[in-house]
């Protein structure tokens, strides 16, 4: 193929690309109520306690699935550089963890914001179980429909649903929604190598509109949108042990999922989880965490702030366990059968 061909070609992928990228607010409602609200029961078959549905931090190659999930809360919040009283939006606040964590272990105030119905309701309820309803709202609303400001910013596992028509909307808004001494950290899949569209069996089963940025495509949006880049750390394999641990939990309950829906989702939720770890482990798939600051003189110069926080959130959450009482777990609700028709 000669050079005009493959100019021609590439272009027409480029088009391909962003014509499926078109996430209006109402379309990205669709798309995230397509994956994000499927049964909280299903999730719990295979997550850790804390229902961290996203890449998990592990520090030692031996860790368990819930020790490298509250590692990643730890990573995350060490780079955040918080203090207590500040206020943070979580932007896809996801079941709640993390930010329940965060008002607990720095005393600041929590707005999570998610288009999850399931979500949403999983997450108020756990932050009113805990106390922390005065510290900690969720609310079902886009990211674009805020106006206040914070302290803080993160967001994580849901930047690969913003599309990539919209990835300037995305960080103008999160600098209008930023404190002028702001810190913002995004913690998404990507990619080592150059663009690419998605797989076509992620698009239609799993994540409608989804889309994994390289880092070319990423950082022009950043710094058009005055916003600067303090720390860029990629995770390479920590995604595929998770995935792995989801597998083998998922292959441990499969009856009850199976009970929730039926034999056709169950093997089509396996080859996701297979195909999604293979793609960590052999291809080109990675964590991006970006560390986004709205001025240049507001964070240290070194990074050694981040490991120090990070040891002294684990000498906490250490005390926690070793002082926690011990709780029966409750017995679970039995869960209305649902057809994986409703997913196509």
């Amino acid at each position: 193929i000669d050079a005009t061909w493959s100019k021609a070609i590439e272009g027409l992928r480029h088009a391909f690309r962003r014509l499926q990228q078109i996430n209006t607010a109402s379309r990205s409602r669709r798309n995230v109520q397509r994956h994000y609200d499927l049964s909280g029961d299903l999730y719990r078959l295979f997550l850790d306690e804390d229902m961290q549905y996203s890449c998990a931090y592990f520090e030692q190659p031996d860790m368990t699935l819930d020790e490298a999930q509250a590692a990643k809360k730890r990573h995350i919040a060490a780079k955040l550089r918080l203090k207590a009283g500040q206020t943070v939006l979580d932007i896809g606040s996801g079941w709640g963890g993390l930010g329940l964590y965060l008002a607990k272990a720095f005393d600041v105030d929590v707005q999570g914001v998610t288009l999850s119905t399931e979500q949403h309701g999983v997450a108020t309820d756990r932050a009113h179980a805990q106390g922390l309803e005065s510290r900690v709202h969720f609310e079902l609303k886009d990211y674009r429909e805020l106006n206040e400001r914070f302290d803080r910013i993160v967001s994580v596992g849901m930047f690969e649903h913003v599309g990539v028509n919209h990835y300037r909307t995305f960080f103008d808004k999160s600098a209008t929604l930023l404190k002028p001494d702001g810190v913002m950290l995004l913690h998404t899949i990507g990619r080592s190598g150059v663009p690419w569209a998605t797989s076509a069996f992620i698009r239609k089963y799993i994540f409608p509109g989804g889309y994994i940025p390289s880092l070319s495509e990423v950082m022009p949006a950043i710094e058009k949108s005055g916003l600067v880049v303090t720390d860029v750390e990629i995770l390479r394999l920590h995604y595929a042990d998770t995935l792995k641990h989801w597998g083998v939990r998922f292959a441990a309950n499969r009856d009850k999922a199976k009970a929730i829906y039926d034999e056709r989702f169950c093997r089509m939720w396996e080859f996701y989880l297979a195909a999604s770890e293979a793609a960590f482990r052999w291809q080109d798939l990675v964590i991006f965490q970006i560390q986004i600051a709205k001025k240049n003189d507001t964070l240290p110069m070194t990074r050694d702030y981040m490991a120090k926080c990070e040891k002294a959130l684990e000498m906490r959450d250490m005390g926690h366990r070793e002082t926690a009482p011990v709780k029966k777990s409750p017995a679970a609700k039995p869960a209305r059968r649902r057809k994986v028709a409703d997913q196509e």
